[in-house]
Order: structure tokens, then sequence, then C-alpha cells
């Protein structure tokens, strides 16, 4: 029903949004255009550089950023993806509507972080880097038929959430160590790298309990699939209990209690993860645990 014309009454009447509204088509827009994910990845990063006590250096923070930016929406654009028949998300109809808009930011991401590649002089780490983007850019790209089906990397059985945790622990930890000229083998660097495996492989699950019946319906193996949602559930809660016994020597006592309210937050959402919770509980609070922890990190250095 329309206000009457001759009560005009506020936002109604003039046709703005209310302010609820607006904040959420703007938190839609930075959650599901996977700018706070991409903030994700830079915090964790500069969690990295942190823990070596050595400022992150702005050009690189933009690199990471852009990268994350590109790889993430040039995969949420995907024709494929939109041809599945299955329910839509609140997300994925956002995503469907903003399609233009997701390839364009992925353009001009692509650019800036190839930009910034090639003056910083990163060309020497090509063949290390062009892995981890081919995993990034295989990981949903079809690439082999089987079965009537074109699968990519994520539809080998199980497989899925330790590619994620791979990527980002290898973007976050050995990035941030060759930067700095730490060896890749160096002891302490392979804590710190196997440290954050963990703990992102712990919230990857998460997100395959989000995707429950999507997988199921796409034939795809995961572990929610596999061993039930119960089950993944305990065992992403024992990764990220290994995650915490795997503690880099010479942290002070206030880094450690820091790093515990992360995973406190960590297992609380993993906990209560489901497959009915609205996109928030995945988009912005599970992604923001890994920006918690860049503020631990930070308030405790």
């Amino acid at each position: 029903m329309r206000p009457s014309s001759d009560k005009p009454s506020g936002a109604a009447s003039s046709g703005a949004l209310p302010w609820t509204a607006i904040l959420r088509q703007w938190t839609d827009a930075v959650l599901y255009s996977s700018t706070w994910l991409a903030l994700a990845a830079l915090a964790l990063t500069w969690a990295t550089f942190l823990f070596w006590r050595v400022d992150i250096p702005w050009r690189l923070a933009v690199l990471i950023f852009a990268a994350t930016l590109f790889l993430y929406n040039i995969d949420s654009v995907l024709p494929y993806k939109f041809q599945q028949q299955l329910v839509l998300s609140g997300r994925k109809r956002w995503m469907l509507a903003h399609r233009r808009e997701l390839f364009a930011l992925a353009i001009a991401a692509l650019v800036v972080a190839a930009v910034l590649f090639f003056l910083d002089g990163w060309q020497h780490l090509t063949l290390f880097l062009g892995h981890l983007a081919a995993i990034s850019l295989l990981y949903s790209l079809p690439l082999v038929k089987w079965r009537s089906r074109w699968r990519a990397l994520r539809d080998l059985p199980l497989l899925k959430v330790f590619l994620i945790a791979y990527v980002w622990a290898a973007v976050t930890v050995w990035i941030p160590a060759l930067y700095l000229g730490k060896p890749l083998a160096a002891p302490l660097v392979l804590v710190l790298f196997a440290r954050r495996f963990c703990f992102i492989l712990a919230l990857a699950f998460v997100f395959d309990i989000r995707d429950y019946t999507k997988d199921r319906l796409t034939g795809t193996l995961t572990f929610p699939g596999v061993f039930g949602v119960r089950a993944t559930k305990l065992f992403a809660l024992a990764v990220l209990a290994v995650a915490n016994v795997l503690l880099p020597w010479g942290v002070s006592s206030a880094h450690l209690l820091a790093l515990l309210l992360p995973s406190v937050l960590a297992a609380a959402v993993i906990w209560y993860a489901d497959e009915t919770r609205p996109d928030y509980y995945f988009a912005l609070l599970t992604d923001g645990v890994m920006i918690v922890q860049f503020l631990a990190v930070y308030w405790a250095t």
C-alpha cells in the first residue's frame, strides 16, 4: 500500500531508503564482493610481519589485497556456477545481480596486482607464486570431464579444505618470510606455516558445513557429506587445538593470551555452524575471526 499523498512521511515519501537498508546494501557489497575476505588475507599477512616485529610494506599489503580480490571475484563470476540447478542463497543472488561489477572489480584488482608484481621485482618468484595462483584459479574451474560432468580441483574427494588451507598459509606466512629473506625450511617458519595451516583448515570446515546440501547435489564429497556434520565439527575443533599447540618459541605471555581470544571465537563459530545459518554468519563472522586474530596480535606486539 502506498503512503497517502497528502501525508508525506520522511524517507518513504521522498523515495529515500531508511538507514538500515543503506547499511544492509553496503554490508552486502563489502562481504559479497570479497572485500572483507581480502582484508582478512591482508590482516593475516600483517600478523606474520608483526611476529617478526616488522611493519608490512604498504605496496606488498596492496598486492596481497588486490590479488585476493581478483582471485575470489573471478571465481565468483564463472558462468558454470550460475548454470547449476540449485536453490541460490541470498549471497549467490547478490553475486548474480552484480556479475558485471564483480568482473570489473576483478580486472581492476588484477591490473593493480600485476603492476605491483613487476614494479617490486617479484619476477624471481614467478614459479612459486604461479603455483598458488594456479591452485586458486583451478579450484573451481572445470578441467576434466568425468561421469558426464566437468570436474574441478574442489571436486576431488575431501580435498578442497586442504587446498584452501595450503594457499592461505602459503600466502600469509611464506610470502612475508620470503620478503624478509628467511628460508622457508627454517624451523620457525615451518612452525608458523603449520600453525596457520591448521587455523585456516579448521575454519574451512565451516564452509563445507555451509555447502553441505549443495555439495551433495553436485556430487562433491566433503567431510560433512562423508562423515557427518557433527564429526566434521569435532575434527575441526581437534585441528584448531593442534594450531594452538604449535606455538613458536620465544612468544611472550601477552602474545599467547592475545591468541587465545581468536581461538575461542573460532571454536564457537565452528561448533554453532549450520547450513541454515544466515549468509552473514559465514561471510562476516567466520571470515572475521581472521581479522580478530590480527587485532589480537597487533595489541600484543
